[in-house]
């Protein structure tokens, strides 16, 4: 049951904790934000400053130690195991900097993989995946491998395998880190022209400047808050 106002992700006084050599450790001290569907939204500040905790908070691999966080109006708390992982696969897409694809897996099965648990046939669960890699422009690179592929290639299946379950966030974390600047300019170029057709929700996590500028919206953090 949804409980938000039609946000894609809604985070109210979030904080997370932890435990190191017994001393508790304030990564995120009461963060509030809200994305809507269809927002671009970057999110930059300085290395340690707590961008990563909050973008595994917002994409779900992690708990809040408090304040509440929903996801696709659904609230992260009330979720055992099991539903977090569903919701997971249903609402939300990572790209990562460094791609996590298969190395012996085509293109086309990497991209087909997170919809082995949606328990459909292996031929639709490939059509799907080779729709997708179309509209990332790689239908003619559906059948290679990740050792077969440019960087910039790579990042499009990446792009792909997380667009495939068509979720309503999509969540990258600095999905130009590891691109030249011109590739790099192509894959933001690729992740906006899909933000704005598909009205999938883009939260990028970056500390590159000119990345952020490019986001409707920059929210910086420093130290666990906002500020």
């Amino acid at each position: 049951m949804s409980e938000s106002t039609g946000a894609a992700i809604e985070a109210r006084d979030v904080r997370r904790t932890y435990q190191l050599d017994g001393v508790a450790v304030e990564a995120l001290r009461g963060v509030s934000l809200t994305v809507g569907p269809g927002e671009s939204v970057a999110i930059v500040g300085p290395s340690g400053s707590g961008k990563s905790t909050l973008l595994h908070l917002l994409g779900g691999l992690d708990r809040p130690t408090s304040g509440r966080l929903l996801i696709g109006g659904r609230d992260v708390a009330k979720l055992n195991a099991a539903a977090l992982a569903r919701l997971r696969n249903e609402v939300v897409g990572f790209v990562f900097q460094s791609f996590h694809l298969l190395p012996r897996t085509s293109a086309l099965d990497n991209v087909a993989l997170p919809l082995v648990y949606r328990g459909l046939s292996a031929r639709r669960r490939r059509a799907l995946a080779a729709e997708m890699l179309s509209r990332v422009g790689l239908e003619h690179r559906m059948h290679h491998r990740p050792n077969q592929l440019s960087g910039g290639e790579q990042q499009r299946v990446a792009i792909a395998r997380a667009l495939v379950t068509s979720p309503a966030v999509l969540l990258a974390d600095e999905p130009t880190g590891n691109l030249d600047s011109a590739t790099g300019a192509s894959v933001l170029g690729l992740l906006e022209s899909l933000n704005a057709d598909s009205g999938v929700a883009l939260v990028v996590v970056t500390h590159d400047r000119e990345v952020a500028a490019r986001a409707h919206r920059q929210i910086t953090i420093r130290d666990g808050v906002i500020v």
